[in-house]
Order: structure tokens, then C-alpha cells, then sequence
């Protein structure tokens, strides 16, 4: 039976995971929580890929660290996650020019507990879909996009998304920073 996957208005997951910050020796790992986001009054952007060492997945890591600054002027964590250990995450970073650079970590939910919690794991091989997350400040999920484990997403329909619902008010289909929202 396949799980059902956490969506909008649920509580984000309790978390507590490993991550890649830095290729630099002694300092490459950090223990990421989901209370840091909070903690911080920060929104929340967790983004999942299925595997390290594969080819669509480096693509999307890199488009997400080229809008690193986006998300950070948006008062928003950016956090990148799949079901890799921190030592897989390590060497990709080490081993792919597009990684080396990163300015956000890589977060290894290596027991899945947190993709299954989410109920984002394919159902033969266990790893994550291309998945998306939107939490705001008080830890509740604002929006989820589910992709087919062939298919990239689109980082600047996620800010568009993120720069609507940090309006907190009606926003058109189509709409952008700065353009009129709706009223109700």
C-alpha cells in the first residue's frame, strides 16, 4: 500500500538530520532540525531528489544555488534533501564542479524516516520523489509540488509561489512580485 503524502495546512515533520555545509575538513556536517527554521522566524524551502551521482538532479541543485540569495532575502531557509548519507552528499559535492559551491545544505535522511514520513518514497526502489515543501514560520506546509522522478522543477515558479503566500493576500493566477494582488 502506498503512503499518503503530507500536503497542505498538516504540520511539517519533527525532524533531526545530518547535512553537508562545507567542503572544508572538520567542518563538512551539521545537524539540521526542524525547530531551526522557527526558531529563526524563518519560512522554509526543503527540496528532495531522488539519488546522488545522477544527471537531472545535479541540474536542479544548481538552479536552486544560483537563487540562494532570493531565498535568503525572502527570510527563507533553503534546505536540499534525498535518502544519500551525508558521506554520499560529501563526495558529490567534492566530485561534481556544479556542487562545489553550494550555499545551502544537503540534508541525509539516510533511515528514510523523514521522506516516509512525508510519504514522498517510491514505492519499489525507497527513495525520494522530486518533491517541494513551502513551510512557513510556524512549521505549517503552505505548498507542496510532486514531480515524477524524470522531470526537473522550475526554481523560479517556487520563489513565485513563496512571494504569494508571503503576501498573505489574493494572488491571480500568473501573478509576480509587485503586480496587484486581488481583493476579496
Amino acid at each position: 500500500m502506498a503512503s499518503r503524502m503530507l500536503g497542505l495546512g498538516a504540520q511539517f515533520p519533527s525532524f533531526k538530520k545530518t547535512s553537508v555545509v562545507s567542503l572544508e575538513k572538520g567542518n563538512e556536517f551539521y545537524d539540521i532540525t526542524s525547530e531551526d527554521h522557527k526558531n529563526a522566524d524563518k519560512w522554509m524551502v526543503m527540496f528532495w531528489w531522488p539519488k546522488d551521482f545522477t544527471f537531472v538532479c545535479p541540474t536542479e541543485i544548481a538552479a536552486f544555488n544560483q537563487k540562494v540569495e532570493d531565498f535568503s532575502d525572502r527570510d527563507t531557509i533553503l534546505i536540499g534533501a534525498s535518502t544519500d548519507s551525508e558521506f554520499v552528499h560529501l563526495a558529490w559535492r567534492k566530485n561534481h564542479e556544479d556542487l562545489t559551491g553550494l550555499k545551502f545544505p544537503m540534508l541525509a535522511d539516510t533511515s528514510k524516516s523523514l521522506a516516509e514520513e512525508l510519504g514522498i518514497l517510491e514505492a519499489n526502489e525507497k527513495i525520494a520523489y522530486r518533491v517541494t515543501y513551502i513551510v512557513d514560520p510556524q512549521g505549517i506546509i503552505r505548498w507542496v509540488s510532486a514531480n515524477d522522478l524524470s522531470v526537473g522543477r522550475n526554481v523560479d515558479e517556487v520563489l513565485r509561489v513563496l512571494d504569494a503566500l508571503q503576501t498573505d493576500e489574493l494572488c491571480p493566477c500568473n501573478w509576480k512580485q509587485g503586480e496587484a494582488t486581488l481583493q476579496a
